[in-house]
């Protein structure tokens, strides 16, 4: 009964009072309007000039021809005077009160017509929209302001299910228990476990959150309700919370349910930073998100929050609690394995052809999430579309993922024979260190002098497999390919360029990234300089010191790499002048020109 009550409260559930009141209003002003009417006595003009000459006219006001007054016993009267009415003086003789009523035109008697007319309609449409502005119907009516914006999805709307989701394994495990209690919660109840109040999915974008709850729901077979984070969020104070409220009351009236919030950390970030004492609109909102995820033990309904962030670290702690969030669920980026399905999951609908091996693009995509695979292929088929072609070819994803990492292929930039020149030279320096450090980097892919985004040039490497820690002497390897390129236009051209700006700004970031987080500096030891830290800032002279050590790796690095440029500087000139005839060259076109043994885990073309 107390649950019924609750449906009737708030203006949605009220609207029958607000029409009861101006209905009220409405006769009450009518009965007015009769009563007045009823005591108004019409005189014909002879009358009317009558009782003027024997005094007993108060007052008149005239209307054009209209003329309506008091007599002087209180009884109101109107009659009409001829348009010639010349009996002002009369009036005035016997100590008649005259007022001239301004004349209303056409127009306004329209806009009062529309007035009367539009007002109830207005009126009418408000209750409408009051009755109707449910979370179903999407209503925005200023009566349904502190009503939830979550879309609830019942489960024959809701078709995915673990198997819709390519890779993300580990997660999918940890999820499955929460599948399982809301399918049985008896199986828990008997030993008893509770039931998880809330799971934390975090993870970058693209990579599948919204996706798993989705499938968790699918496989739950429960409703569904979906909201942002920044949905509660309002201009009025107050809105928010109510949000929140109506949002957990539906829930649990459609126990066992599943409410999801995305971005939580619009609505979950850390409190105190608000004005006026911190207690804004975000705060009371997260308080009441608070409250109602502790409160759910008292309704003892199976209602589950999953909510997802690519900032765990914003939000507050009393959000993260057990009790709350018991939860966290990592989300992140596939392995090739994973890539590998999620390109076959999308992959379905395209027209690829069959010589295009899935395992070798997804061997060559590290770092890229769901979302990125899925417009790799995309791009691929519509350059392929644009070629009228039949299939989706080799060719077409190759194209696709330089556009993606490299950026488009500038065909506005004109490059001049020396410009051509200096870029050929120096990226023909980046492929021969790659080339002469096999065990320390990743397999050379694509060399080309082509312009792509603000690159004049591009030496391209491709990982053979997912790294999960890096070596000292990989990293020093990285800083020698990004120092190679400048190292060739001095030691060929005797000259330097701007181009190699981003290549120092790499391998400084490199090489800082050694001495200050790694442990990788003999002399600062293994001790973290972080320099955001305000808790713990270092010293003047620690940052001098942590100058002379990244400037130390950096010269010997700079060493060891124009000693293999000078070494190999016939190879540099070879191929620096294929690439002036050819412009691109495929690692096993590098391999075959400079008689080089290909590596042996290197399979892509």
């Amino acid at each position: 009964m107390s649950q019924f009550k609750k449906l009737k409260r708030g203006p949605q559930g009220n609207w029958w009072l607000w029409a009861l009141l101006i209905s009220a209003a409405t006769f009450f002003i009518l009965m007015k309007l009769t009563d007045y009417s009823s005591g108004v006595r019409s005189l014909k003009y002879s009358e009317f000039l009558y009782y003027v000459e024997q005094d007993k006219v108060a007052s008149v006001k005239v209307d054009q021809q209209n003329v309506s007054g008091a007599l002087r016993d209180g009884t109101f009267f109107e009659t009409t005077v001829p348009a010639t009415f010349q009996d002002w003086d009369m009036l005035r003789q016997h100590q008649v009160l005259v007022s001239i009523a301004y004349p209303i035109g056409f127009f306004w008697y329209i806009v009062l017509l529309l007035l009367l007319v539009g007002l109830p309609l207005v009126i009418w449409l408000l209750l409408r929209q009051s009755r109707g502005g449910g979370y179903m119907s999407g209503g925005s009516s200023v009566f349904s302001m502190g009503k939830s914006k979550a879309r609830m999805y019942l489960p024959s709307q809701i078709k995915t299910r673990f198997d819709s989701v390519a890779g993300a394994a580990e997660a999918k495990e940890d999820l499955a228990d929460v599948v399982d209690f809301l399918k049985n919660p008896e199986k828990y109840h008997r030993l008893g476990a509770k039931l998880p109040r809330g799971v934390l999915l975090v993870g970058a974008p693209g990579n599948g959150k919204t996706l798993l709850a989705r499938a968790v729901a699918g496989e739950a077979n429960c409703r569904f309700f979906s909201i942002s984070g920044s949905d509660f969020i309002e201009v009025f104070v107050g809105v928010g919370a109510a949000r929140v409220r109506d949002l957990f009351e539906q829930a649990r009236r459609n126990a066992p349910s599943i409410i999801f919030i995305d971005e939580i950390d619009a609505v979950g970030r850390q409190r105190g930073g608000g004005l006026g004492g911190g207690n804004d609109e975000r705060e009371q909102t997260l308080n009441q998100l608070l409250t109602e995820m502790d409160g759910f033990a008292d309704f003892d309904k199976s209602v589950v929050v999953l909510a997802a962030t690519n900032r765990p670290d914003v939000l507050d702690k009393a959000l993260l609690r057990p009790g709350r969030f018991d939860r966290q669920v990592i989300v992140p980026y596939p392995d090739v394995t994973s890539r590998q399905q999620i390109l076959e999951v999308h992959a379905r609908g395209v027209k690829i052809d069959t010589s295009v091996d899935l395992h070798k693009i997804a061997r060559g995509t590290p770092g890229f999430t769901g979302a990125d695979l899925e417009n790799l292929i995309n791009e691929a088929a519509i350059d392929a579309s644009k070629k009228d072609n039949d299939r989706v070819t080799i060719v077409e994803f190759e194209e696709a993922r330089d556009r993606m990492l490299l950026g488009k292929r500038s065909s506005t930039i004109v490059l001049s024979e020396h410009e051509r020149n200096l870029t050929a030279f120096h990226e023909a320096g980046h492929a021969i260190v790659t080339l002469m450090l096999p065990e320390a980097t990743d397999p050379l892919h694509k060399v080309t002098i082509i312009p792509r985004g603000p690159a004049l040039g591009v030496t391209h490497s491709l990982p053979e497999r997912d790294k999960y820690s890096r070596s000292e002497e990989e990293m020093r390897a990285e800083i020698m390919v990004c120092l190679g390129g400048r190292i060739a236009e001095m030691v060929v051209l005797g000259a330097a360029s701007t181009g190699a700006y981003s290549d120092f700004k790499r391998a400084s970031e490199i090489a800082r990234n050694m001495v200050c987080y790694y442990g990788m500096s003999p002399v600062l030891g293994t001790i973290v300089y972080d320099p955001s830290e305000r808790a713990f800032p270092y010293s003047s002279e620690t940052a001098r010191t942590i100058d002379n050590e990244v400037q130390r790796i950096m010269s010997e690095c700079n060493q060891r790499a124009t000693e293999i440029i000078v070494a190999n500087r016939d190879k540099i000139d070879m191929l620096a002048h294929a690439l002036l005839e050819r412009e691109t060259l495929t690692a096993s076109e590098v391999y075959q020109l400079l008689g080089i043994q290909p590596r042996e885990q290197h399979l892509l073309s």
